[in-house]
Parts: structure tokens; C-alpha cells; sequence
């Protein structure tokens, strides 16, 4: 064999791994010197559409929160239960929801796109087979820029295809009581489900995990799912394998595992790390290289941290994909198609980009505030009245700026404590306005502002009547700042001889001693200005 070969085995798979040599044959390379390995990740994702109803008829759709919590087997109907003579109709909404977020992804939305069965049995898939899309997708060619952590990375989509999902497999008793055998729950039956597969353009598990956060913030804000994993509202499967390069310059491809129903970007990156290294170990001990009939499926532990063996994968033939008799296929006019992308809001990466470039904040502030949609409509709105109640004396930029801090400070620990988002909590946009222009006069400090927040959450008075109110407005008597200082030197006096002598840090204790003899009403930057003077000059 010549050096600088690459072995493996088979013909290229569904996420378009290269074209590689017939092989029937495991590799005796025990022992083998590897001189490198590189990770090869592909991406699946299922996303469940937020409709009103499913895919193929109008029994609730248990996607949409209006109907989360409804009974085992109470979201069916002749359709979804497959009886005789039952015969889909299709949800238009699913496929503009599709539309949508394959405009997002830069794909091209194909002219015409038809149904496929995909024919396997299963004991939560009650037809026998699922209504998918096989060789001519809804959503095909696009790409998406992700911050890799090399620097910016254009991740290729392959395709976004829209199918049904499946039921599902329980094995406890209502109440939590054990059952040996499995409980089938068709509730999410027939709920459209758009899967989206990448190219295997992924050589970091940290760029995988980039990708999905990306992705799952897109299609949120788009609208077209809740995107909460712990109900499987998206779940990930990367098809993962490795390049090693051995020290005669030969290069093997371990065969393709696909990890199944991945539902936190924490298991997302564990598995991967994961299988790196196993496929590395396995590779070391048998040999095994990608070829036909080669890929496997596994599933991830999260308790234990690893993967387990579920199967051997099926490729495509064994499906026997054919059109579905029943359905006629999709054609989408530039007409429809102009209507589907009017209802495409500004994305995030775009949104994030505008706040850092155009308003100067931090790209970590203003990645959070892009998290989620209602919570950049909430602070756009509180940076327009800010402008507006300064009379224009603070520009957008300076606005944005200091409205992000008490967002991302006073807001999100108190979202976090009450499991909202900071849009919720009961605070206007006005409100938020007239904190910072109290705090821009100097009429409250930075630790006043914080607590003022919490003091608005759940009331429409103004922002200066709670702090009057609260005592959190600060005084402006000198003789009384003074006594606040000399009181703090009396109560620190090892702190005050620290600063005298030039130990800058002490003079966080002082300040925070005169901070608590004033009750939080003087400002702590003019206090630092007095003792400066008073212990320095």
C-alpha cells in the first residue's frame, strides 16, 4: 500500500461522507504507531414543529403548549391510530414553518417536493411506516456561518426534510409503578417533524455544541417550535468517526456511529468527546475501518458517561422508500414563497452582530440578550424609551449600554429565581428607562439600582416614587456624607491605615462601611472620592 493512503471501506451515506473503495476486510493493526487523529462529525436534528395540529390531521398537536399535558393516547384519531380506510391530509402550516427555517439556513426551497414511505416496524409506529421525504427534499444546499473556535465556520445543510414523528415507549405505570413489558403512548404520533441534516463539516465537539445553540436560538425565534429539549422538542444525533494517520503516513477512517436522541448540548459534547476516544481504542484492537453494512448505532449514558451499542444501522435501501399513493406532491410558487419570507424576523447572529457593532456592547452581553426573542423586543423597547424620556441626551448606543447591564445583572438573577425570562418579571420598559436616568443623575447608586429592579417587578409605580420610598434615593447633605466616612474609618481602622500606606484594596472595606451606615443612600464613587482625599492627601 502506498503511504499517504486512506483505508476504508463502503459507499457514501446520507451525510455525504466521500466515496470510498468496495472493502470485506477488518485491518490487522494492532500495535500501529498513530502519529494523529481528526474528529469527523455530521449532524442530525428532529425538530418538532409547534403547530395546532399534526401533520396529517387536526387532533392536537402535543408540540404546541396548549396541549402538553394532555392524557396518554388522548391525541389520536383514525389517522394517527392507522385504522383502515384513514387517509392523511396535510398540515400547510408545517410546511411554511419548514419553509422558514430552511430560508434561515440558506437553503433553496425546492420548486417541487414530494412524500415518501419509509417502511420499518416499530412497536410506536402504527402505519408500519413513516410519511418522510426521501430523494427530493423541501429544503435542500444551504449553509450556516457559526464563531467556531478556529475562528468563523460555514457549516454546510444538506437537506431539511419534513416527516411525521414517531409514538413513543414507556415502561412505568401511571404514578410511577414498574411494568415489564412497554407501554405504547401515540400522543406524538404524526407530529410534523423536520429533520435537518449538516454535512460532516464538524471537527470539534465545542463547534458541534456551537451549532446546535445556534440553531435551536433560530428556529425559537422564528417561531416555529418551543425548542424545550427535556420534552424532545429537538433532539440531536451526530454521526461521528475518526481520521487516524498512522506514522508510516496511512490514514484510516473508523466506521460511522450515529448516537441517537441527544437532548442537552451537555450529552451533545459528551458523546462525541466520547466517541472519539473509543473509536480510537476500538480501532486499536480490531482494526475495524468504515465500509458497507458498517455503521452502528448507540445511545448515550448519561449517568455513566458513555455510549452503548443499540444496533447495526440500516442504510436507505432497507427502508424501500417509494412515493406515498396517498399524497400529491408539494409545489411552492415565488408568490407563496414571498409570503413564507415576509414572516422571517432579523436572526440572531444577525441581531447580536447589530448590537455589537452598531451599539457597542460586549459580544458576550450581546449574545444573552439574543437568547431569546422576547427578551431582545423587550430590551429594544427599553432602549427606545430611554432615548425618549432623555429628551434624546443619551444616544441608542450609551442607552443600550447601560440598559444590558441591568438586564443581564439585576434582571437575569431574578429570572433565574423564578424560572422566567426577564420580559416576564413584571417590570415595564418605562420603568427600566427611569432607573438608568436616576442613576445617570446620581440620584441612586449602582447598588440602589440593583435593588430598585426588584422593587419594580410587579408594580406600575414610577421608579422614583419606590425609591423615595424605600430610602433608596441618595442624600446630598455633605455634613451627612462626611459623618458616614468618619464613621466608616472608626469602624475599619486597620482598613484606613491599609489604604493610607497605599493598599488600594482596603478601600473596598471603607466604602462598604459607609455604604452601610448611609442605608445604601450615598454613592459609592463619591465615597471613594472622599477617602481618597481624606487618607491620601
Amino acid at each position: 500500500m502506498a503511504a499517504g493512503a486512506e483505508v476504508h471501506c463502503g459507499s457514501t451515506g446520507p451525510l455525504g461522507f466521500p466515496d470510498l473503495p468496495p472493502c470485506d476486510r477488518i485491518m490487522p493493526l494492532m500495535g500501529a504507531a498513530i502519529a494523529s487523529t481528526t474528529l469527523k462529525v455530521g449532524l442530525e436534528i428532529h425538530v418538532e414543529l409547534a403547530t395546532r395540529t399534526k401533520m396529517w390531521t387536526r387532533v392536537p398537536n402535543v408540540a404546541h403548549p396548549d396541549f402538553y399535558d394532555l392524557p396518554p393516547n388522548s391525541a389520536i384519531d383514525p389517522v394517527v391510530a392507522a385504522l383502515p380506510g384513514a387517509l392523511p391530509v396535510m398540515n400547510r402550516e408545517a410546511v411554511e414553518l419548514s419553509i422558514m427555517v430552511g430560508l434561515a439556513l440558506g437553503c433553496t426551497i425546492a420548486p417541487r417536493s414530494k412524500w415518501d414511505r419509509k417502511n420499518y416496524y416499530y412497536p410506536d409506529l402504527p402505519k408500519g411506516y413513516q410519511i418522510s421525504q426521501y430523494d427530493e427534499p423541501l429544503c435542500y444546499d444551504g449553509s450556516l456561518r457559526i464563531p467556531g473556535v478556529a475562528g468563523p465556520k460555514d457549516i454546510g445543510i444538506i437537506r431539511a426534510h419534513l416527516e411525521e414523528d414517531t409514538g413513543k415507549l414507556g415502561h412505568e405505570l401511571p404514578g410511577g409503578g414498574r411494568f415489564d413489558g412497554s407501554l405504547v403512548d401515540l400522543n406524538r404520533a404524526g407530529v410534523p417533524l423536520l429533520e435537518i441534516v449538516t454535512q460532516p463539516d464538524f471537527d470539534d465537539a465545542e463547534d458541534v455544541v456551537t451549532f446546535a445553540r445556534e440553531l435551536r436560538k433560530i428556529c425559537r425565534a422564528l417561531g416555529v417550535t418551543e425548542g424545550i429539549m427535556q420534552r424532545g422538542h429537538m433532539r440531536f444525533e451526530p454521526n461521528v468517526n475518526v481520521i487516524i494517520e498512522t506514522g508510516d503516513g496511512h490514514r484510516y477512517a473508523t466506521p460511522v456511529v450515529e448516537v441517537k436522541n441527544l437532548n442537552s448540548f451537555r450529552a451533545v459534547r459528551g458523546a462525541i468527546d466520547h466517541e472519539r476516544q473509543r473509536q480510537v481504542d476500538a480501532w486499536r484492537k480490531d482494526g475495524m475501518v468504515m465500509g458497507p453494512g458498517m455503521k452502528s448505532t448507540r445511545g448515550w449514558d448519561d449517568v455513566r458517561g458513555i455510549t452503548v451499542l443499540q444496533r447495526e444501522k440500516e442504510d436507505a435501501h432497507d427502508y424501500r422508500y417509494f412515493p406515498d399513493p396517498d399524497l400529491v406532491p408539494v409545489e411552492v410558487d415565488a408568490d407563496w414563497l414571498d409570503r413564507i419570507r415576509v414572516r422571517i424576523p432579523e436572526l440572531p447572529l444577525a441581531r447580536a452582530h447589530r448590537y455589537e457593532h452598531d451599539w457597542g456592547l460586549p459580544r458576550k452581553d450581546a449574545l444573552a440578550l439574543t437568547d431569546e426573542q422576547a427578551l431582545c423586543g423587550f430590551f429594544e423597547r427599553a432602549v427606545d424609551a430611554l432615548v425618549e424620556r432623555s429628551n434624546r441626551a443619551i444616544n441608542e448606543g450609551a442607552a443600550a449600554r447601560a440598559l444590558s447591564k441591568l438586564i443581564l445583572n439585576a434582571g437575569a438573577k431574578r429570572a433565574n429565581e423564578r424560572g422566567i425570562g426577564v420580559e416576564s418579571l413584571g417590570i415595564s420598559e418605562g420603568q427600566l428607562a427611569d432607573i438608568v436616568l436616576l442613576r445617570d443623575a446620581d440620584r441612586i447608586g449602582s447598588s440602589a439600582a440593583d435593588e430598585l429592579f426588584g422593587l419594580l417587578c410587579g408594580t406600575d409605580e414610577p421608579a422614583e416614587s419606590v425609591a423615595g420610598r424605600a430610602g433608596l434615593l441618595q442624600v446630598r447633605d455633605e455634613g451627612a456624607v462626611e459623618a458616614w466616612v468618619e464613621a466608616a474609618i472608626a469602624a475599619q481602622p486597620q482598613a484606613a491605615q491599609d489604604f493610607a500606606s497605599g493598599k488600594d484594596a482596603a478601600i473596598g472595606r471603607l466604602v462598604g462601611a459607609a455604604m452601610k451606615e448611609s442605608g445604601g443612600r450615598a454613592d459609592a464613587t463619591d465615597l471613594r472620592d472622599r477617602f481618597i482625599a481624606r487618607l491620601r492627601t
